[in-house]
């Protein structure tokens, strides 16, 4: 148990670059030079947080790094790309994909695309006239671009605001950290880019030391680079396997993380019980639920639950309402009374006349017989008025009550 606990695994940030061209006719305002092309692409299948088809904040941000990063820091040259002037060019396409992604994105996509620059050869081409020819590989050896310097991007993510400094950070740690410093740099100490995010300001100092620490790094990898593609072009011409072919048995694309360390595990009990002895006791945990008023309940550490505490101001109001609820019904009661009554007398052969008022109900009783056709045609009269008013009566007491 205790040796699967404290076995750790590495996993690392994979990006797949892929360069192509095509000849395209130039930009009207350089007519000269080539156009260069770069996209960076994230997919669920690095991280299940990115959407594909959406482009989020944080891509634009990458894209626009690595634009500043490769095409504004001329590190390749365009002219170069030009075939005929002001008419066919050389664009290149770089695509760049992310397989894995355990933070710091931006320098493991400069890295990638540098050394896909770097091993790219586009076909060659004759101009004769009007006529343009484009060789296959088979025909003539393809050329390569011609790059003056690799720009690498060196990340620096700063916690505590400034407290504490750290070079490359992972996925968790670009979580907590409070701000982030790129800084793109050759091997000749030329900055080519820098840029701060992140709600941290950073004095000179700072900056400086960031500097000076990725001279370092950015030769290093510019080391690691030059000889990854010489071992490339010499296994090429000995007929090896080389590329995506040599990857693949190594298992250096599709293994996302690396194998487990040897781990000592002899004294893995005292220090379990050190780190329990200077823990902190556990907070008072209830074990069954507290009822404060019936209905409600309290899950949890002992937190207070006033739901069902009602203030005095609010028992009021319930009084109130149950009073006034208690006398509309005593009314509606009366009420209901005084109609059967008056239904009853309506049977006889009183004539009753009711008032259309709202305020009060008047009966006014006519002691003079009439004829008899009138008669009835009065009493038809009086039924039709009294159950309007009683209809109406009823309206108005359940809208009140």
């Amino acid at each position: 148990l205790f040796q699967n606990m404290y076995l750790r695994f590495v996993y690392l940030c994979r990006v797949l670059a892929q360069v192509s061209c095509e000849l395209v006719p130039p930009k009207p305002n350089r007519p000269t030079e080539g156009i260069l092309f770069f996209n960076l692409e994230l997919s669920p299948m690095a991280a299940p947080g990115f959407e594909p088809g959406r482009q989020s904040e944080l891509l634009v941000k990458l894209n626009r790094l690595i634009e500043r990063c490769l095409r504004n820091s001329r590190c390749i040259d365009t002219e170069s790309l030009c075939v005929v002037a002001g008419e066919k060019v050389w664009q290149i396409r770089l695509d760049l994909h992310l397989l894995n992604h355990d933070g710091n994105i931006i320098d493991a996509a400069s890295i990638a695309g540098i050394v896909a620059l770097c091993h790219f050869r586009r076909p060659d081409v004759s101009v004769q006239g009007e006529e343009v020819t484009v060789y296959a590989p088979e025909e003539r050896d393809p050329v390569p671009l011609s790059i003056h310097h690799m720009p690498i991007c060196v990340s620096f993510a700063f916690f505590q605001q400034g407290t504490y400094l750290l070079v490359d950070p992972s996925e968790r740690e670009e979580r907590v950290m409070d701000g982030l410093l790129v800084i793109a740099m050759n091997k000749h100490r030329e900055i080519c880019t820098i840029q701060s995010s992140g709600g941290i300001m950073l004095v000179k100092d700072q900056v400086l030391r960031c500097s000076k620490i990725t001279a370092v790094k950015v030769a290093e990898i510019t080391e690691l680079i030059q000889k990854a593609l010489e071992n490339d072009q010499k296994v090429r011409k000995e007929g090896g396997k080389f590329g995506f072919a040599e990857s693949i048995p190594n298992q250096k694309i599709t293994a996302f993380k690396m194998e487990s360390a040897a781990v000592n595990t002899n004294n893995v009990e005292e220090q379990a019980e050190e780190i329990i002895t200077k823990a902190d006791p556990p907070s008072e945990v209830f074990a069954k639920p507290i009822l404060h008023t019936p209905g409600t309940a309290q899950i949890g550490e002992g937190i207070e639950n006033s739901w069902g505490d009602l203030e005095e101001s609010e028992r009021e109001e319930a009084a109130e309402e149950e009073s006034e609820s208690e006398t509309a019904a005593f009314e509606c009661q009366t009420m209901e009374t005084e109609d059967t009554s008056i239904m009853k007398e309506t049977k006889k052969d009183e004539p009753i006349v009711l008032s259309d008022s709202e305020e009060e109900e008047v009966v006014i009783l006519e002691p003079q017989e009439l004829p008899r056709k009138t008669r009835t045609q009065t009493n038809l009269k009086q039924e039709n008025t009294s159950k309007k008013a009683f209809n109406k009566r009823r309206r108005k007491k359940r809208a009140a009550y």
